[in-house]
């Protein structure tokens, strides 16, 4: 799946979470148990949702379109977080509920009042150690999607300096054959001036001796 399909995916099922939620916080929902199931199954389609999507942001090679995608993986997670934090309200909201109407059903004994609430603070209190946890593990998956973004990155730029190196390599070997190139041109000039300087006294000695004979005959 592209991350355009993800996008849309993520989109449908945070809807769907956020209309549940807001029929069991206006308790026009009959059934809550199963729509709380139901919510949490759908936070977590949601959650491997965003790993995807975060996935194939940082596979784009386009560094301005990398930076677009990442951000909005970054808005889906805030939108996600409320929406944990609205799951766990109302959940606690109908754990409340159906704790105090079971109380004030069986009214000839049961659960005693101050019995009763010592379990909604037990059931709050291990609400909000399940809360810290679930964020030290979000922090957790998003420490580890930093490192993999700052690895990605790593990678990147080690490649390019591979590449500027390779670049100076060719572009020293050119010099190196450039200077041989002028040495050798330079050798063959003096050469060619030597050769020059030869043949003119040649020519000087030649002339010389022939002037000498027509002088002498």
């Amino acid at each position: 799946m592209s991350f355009a399909n993800y996008d849309t995916e993520f989109l449908s099922l945070s809807g769907q979470i956020q209309t549940s939620l807001k029929n069991l916080q206006s308790n026009q929902d009959s059934n809550s148990a199963n729509s709380l199931n139901f919510c949490k199954s759908l936070l977590s389609q949601c959650d491997d949702l965003l790993k995807q999507m975060s996935v194939e942001a940082r596979s784009v090679d386009s560094p301005t379109e990398k930076s677009d995608l990442l951000k909005k993986v970054r808005v889906y997670k805030a939108r996600l977080a409320n929406l944990r934090d609205d799951y766990k309200s109302c959940k606690t909201m109908i754990e409340r509920e159906s704790l105090l109407s079971d109380g004030s059903s069986n009214t000839s004994g049961g659960i005693k009042n101050d019995h009763r609430e010592r379990l909604l603070q037990t059931n709050q209190s291990l609400a909000a150690q399940n809360d810290t946890l679930e964020n030290a593990r979000r922090v957790m998956a998003e420490t580890e999607d930093v490192a993999l973004e700052i690895t990605s990155e790593l990678g990147r730029n080690r490649e390019k300096i591979q590449s500027a190196h390779g670049r100076v390599r060719d572009v020293s070997g050119l010099t190196n054959q450039a200077r041989r190139i002028v040495q050798s041109m330079s050798r063959r000039e003096v050469q060619q001036k030597l050769a020059l300087m030869i043949m003119s006294f040649l020519i000087v000695i030649t002339f010389l001796i022939v002037i000498y004979r027509m002088w002498k005959f």
